[in-house]
């Protein structure tokens, strides 16, 4: 089959579908056709910066011309457009959360075997390169035997002031940004069961959504994850924290800030004691210099646009998705699972 170019409808035209519009006009084979907005201010906008607008849904649907619709929508209406949209011919992208809950995905899912039209949803953090870098020192088993992951964002502004505070249209954090470090965490300890599932959720500065969130998972291979999103951290801890047998990797923020440090394995046989406030300790002495090795992070580049380039050639034929419907289905049933553990204060096992 010859390369398909991709030419793309985008329903919802707010920050994330501006986005995409921005990232499809510097991809090679890709287009925009048009968009579609319910809010009149956001068509008069997507006209002003010499967008096409659609006057409706179905009127960008009727567009042979399209074959992919891209949907930048709330959250509670991307099962609907999605289903649409395949039964109208067309492929298509969902922003995430894909859906409110697993069983709303599988309807989804059903119409995309039924229809035979390409669906799947831009997990887009599977880009990121500090994810990419923690992902290969895990791989690469440089630390020794890994025994903890803690995966972290913190800010201090609450949640944004638009639909994300309400429950109906699919806020609170689990769903906006666990969705993304929980894909990162089952991609990293990949073909591993997670045994278990222990979450608390916070209400500080919205009582409708969570705020907020800490999930302790305990996967089959011993490796215990903590991941935690907060919106009330006026101090952020590291984006990043990686303890193994031999050594701990830390990635402060985004911009990669971090190293690794191992030990020499040079024997440390006289301890010099620290003298802490009321006694002193030798077990939480630091170590001699030589007996540790500072390393610079692994860094690994990517680059955001090859998402779009694998659904562009994953309509032509010519590559498997990088993301896989069970993957987009095991991280929702694993935000179920918070919730669930959350209302009911408990471990809850999940596989």
């Amino acid at each position: 089959m010859n390369q398909t170019e991709l030419i793309v409808g985008i329903v919802g035209y707010g920050g994330m579908g501006n986005w995409h519009r921005e990232i499809l006009g510097k991809i090679e084979g890709c287009r925009v056709a048009g968009i579609y907005d319910i809010k009149e201010s956001q068509m008069e906008l997507a006209r002003q910066n010499g967008i096409h607008t659609y006057e409706s849904l179905e009127a960008l649907l009727d567009d042979k011309e399209i074959n992919l619709v891209l949907i930048a929508t709330p959250n509670d209406v991307h099962k609907e457009i999605a289903i649409k949209a395949m039964n109208a011919g067309k492929n298509v992208v969902s922003e995430k959360p894909v859906t409110l809950n697993s069983q709303e995905l599988q309807e989804i899912i059903d119409v995309s075997e039924a229809t035979g039209k390409f669906f799947t949803v831009h997990q887009n953090r599977r880009w990121d390169e500090d994810f990419l870098t923690m992902k290969r020192i895990y791989e690469e088993g440089s630390l020794g035997e890994v025994f903890r992951i803690e995966s972290r964002v913190h800010g201090s502004r609450g949640i944004p002031g638009d639909w994300r505070q309400e429950k109906e249209y699919g806020g609170g954090m689990v769903l906006d940004w666990g969705v993304h470090l929980l894909d990162q965490i089952l991609l990293m300890v990949k073909d591993v069961k997670l045994k278990s599932v222990f979450a608390t959720l916070t209400n500080i500065t919205n009582q409708v959504v969570d705020d907020g969130f800490t999930a302790h998972l305990l996967f089959e291979n011993n490796v215990e994850a903590i991941i935690e999103v907060g919106t009330s951290n006026f101090i952020s801890l590291p984006r990043w924290y990686m303890l193994g047998q031999n050594g701990t990797a830390i990635i402060e923020d985004w911009d990669l800030t971090g190293k690794i440090v191992k030990a020499t394995g040079k024997d440390e046989t006289d301890v010099v004691p620290v003298h802490t406030a009321s006694g002193i300790t030798k077990t939480m002495a630091p170590r001699r210099e030589d007996t540790i090795c500072v390393e610079e992070l692994p860094v690994v580049t990517s680059d955001i646009k090859d998402f779009y380039r694998n659904v562009r050639n994953v309509i032509s034929g010519k590559e498997e998705s990088k993301i896989k419907l069970p993957e987009v289905m095991r991280v929702m049933k694993l935000m179920e699972a918070i919730f669930e553990s959350a209302e009911k204060q408990a471990v809850v096992s999940f596989e």
